[in-house]
């Protein structure tokens, strides 16, 4: 789900540190200018990882022990105290859903197994319409409901943090390197990305969007980026076929199932990572005429890329082009 990668484009003189490693069942890296009284990288490597760690520790759906799986195991008409962060991202996804009118929705988890793209999946295939019928009756953000600091929920729902979680862990790596004096990074976790400042010999941070291709990695568009966090939604890596039918991971929670629309992926930059990881997200649900007509009615930077018979076909809007310098590729 997102980009192809970073180009580095360093000249003489650079002095860029660099570090990565598994996270979230992906990956994550680091790239930052050290100044000479900056921290000693290993220090600041160990503060990303930590901050890592407590990200999955709070929302990972791929843990039992994790804050949220202890939550979605509970039984209806229950509550349980939460740390700050996972009652924030609540609230982000009661926002994010109340703009699409409820086809963003964070508690879809149980269609996504029904599908075969959750955590607790058995195989990829259309659902009967009575199993789809009885998940659908614990899906919905209103079925949640938080109180002092306790999460409750009046139906078995659960909560997937997925479309948010790494722009949340990304905005929060940022706020921490800009702490630690670090006024020049690229801090990237599963593709979700922020990138501020530039490099030493002053040129920018480029990032290579990735083309809608299943079979290989191709750069679509080359982008440079300064104060603002980039992601993309797709339907192009998780995705089964069935009767000449292609379903992939992107679901409307108002109508249960995946979306059916030629928009194949969708590219947000905002300041904050955490709502460009929602919002690419939301606008790939809502499909190339409500996405598009949404994102600029709200001033937001996108770039479309949409089917066309065999081919694919970009759209930008201006506000895209103004926060990303214009074409560079």
């Amino acid at each position: 789900m997102v980009l192809a990668g970073v180009l580095s484009g360093c000249g003489s003189g650079d002095s860029l540190e660099r570090f990565d490693g598994p996270t979230m069942g992906s990956h994550y890296s680091i790239q930052y200018v050290r100044h000479t009284a900056g921290p000693d990288p290993k220090t600041v490597q160990a503060e990303v990882e930590n901050i890592l760690a407590e990200v999955d520790r709070q929302f990972s759906t791929y843990r039992s022990d994790s804050d949220i799986e202890r939550f979605n195991a509970s039984p209806a008409n229950s509550c349980q105290p939460m740390p700050g962060p996972v009652l924030e991202l609540i609230r982000v996804g009661e926002q994010l859903s109340a703009q699409s009118d409820g086809s963003f929705d964070l508690t879809v988890e149980p269609l996504l197994n029904l599908w075969g793209f959750g955590p607790q999946s058995r195989a990829e295939k259309v659902p009967t319409a009575e199993a789809l019928t009885l998940v659908r009756q614990r899906v919905g953000h209103g079925h949640l409901r938080i109180d002092d600091d306790r999460l409750c929920k009046d139906a078995a729902v659960e909560v997937d943090f997925n479309s948010i979680a790494a722009g949340y862990a990304v905005d929060r790596i940022a706020a921490r390197l800009q702490a630690l004096g670090i006024d020049s990074y690229l801090a990237e976790a599963t593709g979700e990305l922020k990138a501020v400042g530039r490099k030493p010999d002053g040129s920018a941070w480029r990032i290579a969007l990735e083309e809608p291709r299943d079979d290989r990695q191709v750069a679509e568009r080359v982008i440079e980026v300064n104060g603002y966090g980039v992601s993309t939604s797709g339907d192009y890596r998780r995705y089964f076929e069935q009767d000449g039918v292609r379903y992939s991971h992107a679901f409307d929670a108002r109508t249960g199932a995946p979306v059916l629309h030629n928009l194949a992926s969708v590219t947000v930059i905002h300041p904050s990572a955490l709502m460009a990881d929602g919002l690419s997200t939301l606008l790939l649900i809502l499909g190339p005429e409500r996405g598009w007509d949404y994102a600029q009615k709200q001033g937001i930077g996108v770039f479309f890329v949409l089917r066309d018979g065999n081919r694919f076909v970009s759209r930008t809007n201006d506000a895209f082009e103004r926060i990303s310098g214009g074409k560079t590729q």
